[in-house]
């Protein structure tokens, strides 16, 4: 073989080997799938955070129906607000504190069994028109210390009176506090407050989504 030919020879399998590796890394590359949620997806709040305290009340009889309404303890929200909610208890804990949550996503059919105990609207939504809860977009928050103490607010989750309100003043300086902490960390974070109950924010974003009635599963 002349020596021009072994030269062509060699250029041609260089350029081989070279297409051969770049065929490869594109089959690579096309081989590993990105999965990507829409932020209005449901999902479970401890697969993104380990930093949140659960006390779902309506998962236990320890609340104003005095009865259990979820067949199990799991806060699902959409992911936007799992974003969000994140975010904000980053912020709390800067300060000391941690959120502890007593309910997030109510799946409609839980929403009409709440209606058919206690068929009131001043305590519970009427399902006709569904709530922010039904929506994946509410959260039922408190603050806890770096002790797992619940900050004083006044009242207690679930109080319907005057006095679980935003706007009422008569009350001490601490809970005062505590509660413009929670209020002002929760609107930084693109939550609107509830004014009739401290304990309630929704998420801005998710005011306009849809009433839901995806329900989680019981492990």
């Amino acid at each position: 073989m002349s020596q021009s030919s072994k030269l062509i020879l060699a250029i041609f399998s260089f350029f081989c080997i070279i297409s051969c590796k770049s065929q490869n890394r594109t089959v690579n590359a096309s081989s590993t799938a990105v999965v990507v949620l829409s932020d209005t997806t449901f999902v479970n709040l401890k697969d993104y955070s380990e930093d949140f305290i659960y006390d779902m009340k309506y998962a236990t009889s320890d609340n104003f129906l005095k009865a259990q309404v979820y067949d199990c303890a799991e806060c699902f929200l959409r992911l936007k607000t799992v974003t969000a909610l994140v975010e904000a208890n980053k912020k709390f804990i800067k300060k000391g504190y941690r959120i502890k949550l007593f309910d997030c996503y109510r799946p409609l059919d839980i929403q009409k069994k709440m209606w058919t105990i206690v068929s009131n609207p001043e305590y519970v939504a009427n399902p006709a028109k569904g709530s922010i809860h039904n929506r994946g977009g509410a959260v039922d928050i408190t603050l806890v210390d770096s002790s797992g103490k619940e900050l004083e607010m006044g009242t207690g989750f679930d109080f319907f009176g005057i006095e679980a309100g935003h706007n009422y003043t008569n009350l001490s300086q601490n809970i005062k506090d505590n509660r413009i902490l929670l209020k002002s960390v929760m609107m930084e974070s693109g939550f609107n407050p509830f004014n009739s109950e401290w304990w309630h924010y929704n998420l801005k974003e998710g005011l306009n989504d849809k009433v839901s009635n995806v329900k989680w599963e019981c492990n």
